[in-house]
């Protein structure tokens, strides 16, 4: 066996993601280089670790108990470089966020100053929805969320971050002076919601319950970047988050709809479970924000409040 520790890394995330395309895109590898490593892996088994059934790809049961060892090996490997640090009196260690979708624009800007101060900390963020952020924090696989609503059955720590503006987005192509009323609006043109389970359309969903809204053409994307292309395009409108369309809106691809009621108003906390025993580098990132959050807000969202 001579198999080395990028072949480990690269076939436990295939195993995690039961993909080499996924796998090569979260490795920042190309699709057959990934493939080759792979090849160059298996080879050294005896018994197959993957199969494809039609063009779907399978992790063996072999290949799920090496999977497994390899975590361990890797997580082995970590430590020691952690330990390696912490001698040379450096913060060591992982930092995992979990954060919902629209939440990749603002968790960055709270995490470059932190991350600068400390190369020896390794950064997590697994960007999904609001339903798998909220799972994984109750797991304990990470050690924040980025939420814009709070869970309600979690017992939970907050810090909060910054304001989530929520407003009616419609591309620059629609001419508004066609619609008698934003009722009318509303009910006849169509409507770009987010997927179940998303914080943003269930803001949107309550706002439109709220207002007697009757939604007659309803178009659902899985994410809010194809939700902004759609809107670009004229395909529809939609309720978004302000913080994910400033290029859009300076370049005059879209435009803010003003309704009543909006927008509205939720607020970005990064949030942790009661009962969870902090690591260092989570504490320290803690003291980071106290001391730098507002000057980030400052510097980085003002644009925010036009």
């Amino acid at each position: 066996m001579n198999y080395t520790l990028h072949q480990l890394q690269i076939f436990l995330k295939i195993a995690e993601l039961k993909s080499i395309t996924k796998a090569s895109e979260v490795l920042n590898l190309t699709q057959p280089a990934v493939s080759i490593q792979l090849k160059n892996f298996q080879d050294q088994f005896p018994i197959p670790l993957t199969e494809v059934v039609g063009r779907k790809l399978y992790i063996t049961d072999f290949g799920e108990d090496i999977a497994k060892a390899a975590e361990q090996i890797i997580n082995h490997v970590h430590a020691i470089n952690y330990k390696t640090l912490s001698f040379q009196g450096q913060l060591s260690g992982r930092l995992k966020i979990s954060s919902a979708s629209t939440g990749k624009y603002v968790m960055p800007y709270f995490l470059s100053g932190f991350m600068k101060e400390n190369p020896g900390v390794e950064l997590n963020i697994d960007v999904t929805n609001k339903s798998r952020v909220i799972e994984s924090l109750e797991l304990n696989e990470v050690d924040f969320a980025l939420v814009s609503v709070l869970p309600e059955k979690l017992n939970v720590n907050k810090v909060e971050l910054m304001q989530n503006r929520l407003m009616l987005i419609g591309s620059t192509k629609l001419d508004l002076k066609k619609w008698r009323s934003k009722k009318q609006l509303f009910e006849n043109y169509p409507l770009i919601y987010r997927e179940t389970g998303s914080a943003t359309r269930n803001a949107m969903e309550k706002f439109i319950l709220k207002n007697n809204f009757s939604v007659h053409k309803k178009i659902e994307l899985t994410s809010n970047e194809a939700v902004k292309q759609a809107v670009i395009s004229d395909l529809g409108c939609s309720i978004m988050p302000l913080i994910g369309i400033k290029n859009e809106l300076k370049n005059k691809d879209l435009q803010i709809i003003p309704v009543k009621g909006l927008p509205i108003n939720t607020t970005w906390n990064l949030i942790w479970l009661k009962s969870k025993k902090l690591s260092p580098v989570a504490e320290a990132y803690l003291d980071f924000l106290d001391a730098q959050k507002d000057y980030i807000i400052k510097n980085e969202f003002s644009w925010i409040d036009f």
